[in-house]
Order: structure tokens, then sequence, then C-alpha cells
């Protein structure tokens, strides 16, 4: 099945909304190298709370994006991992992001000069 993005009833929308979200892209880019810790991934990520990053990885795990590991250790440890599907965003998304930091400073002058 292929979705049409200009169609207000697809359900590509809400795939848009997920992975257009600045959370998710930095949840993506935090597991770039590899499974990580919830401590792990809110410290790679400043500013989420950890309400916000424990709702982003919910939806991120329902969606397929990632899949969450609990280890039977005392205390108990959960990992979080991209699945292939999440391995898939990576290379647009890095894109995205790399077109971001690259272009900020162009961005953020144009926004004044708007002002």
């Amino acid at each position: 099945m292929r979705g049409d993005a200009f169609d207000p009833d697809c359900p590509t929308r809400l795939i848009l909304d997920r992975i257009g979200d600045k959370w998710s892209v930095l949840v993506v880019l935090s597991l770039t190298g590899g499974p990580r810790r919830f401590t792990q991934l809110r410290d790679t990520i400043g500013g989420v709370t950890p309400k916000v990053l424990t709702q982003t990885l919910r939806a991120m795990e329902r969606d397929g994006l990632l899949v969450r590991t609990v280890y039977a250790e005392v205390p108990p440890r959960v990992e979080y991992a991209l699945t292939p599907l999440g391995l898939s965003l990576q290379t647009p998304i890095k894109a995205v992001a790399d077109w971001a930091e690259e272009n900020v400073g162009a961005v953020l002058s144009a926004r004044e000069a708007h002002a």
C-alpha cells in the first residue's frame, strides 16, 4: 500500500507527524550508534523531560520504529533500539539534521531580517 500525503484522510499524515516531531528525530539520531538506556537517551537529548521522552518512546514503539527490551536483572535494565523500519529512517533524518546544522545561521539571519 502506498499513501498520498496530500490526501487529508490518508494515514501518511500521521506518520509524517511522528517522524517530523523533533523528539522522534532526536531519538532516531541518538540510537544511530546502537541500543541505549533511558537515562542515556535523556542525557544525550538535551531539554527533553522524562515524561515527554517516555511518551515519544512509547509512540515510536507502537509505530514499529523501535523496540524496548527489558533484561531480568536487579535492578531491571531497559534498552531501546531501532527496528529495521527505524533504521531505514536514519539516512533521511541525518540528511535533514545535517542541513539544519549547516544552515542555522542563514535561517536565523533571515528571521532577524524579517522581524
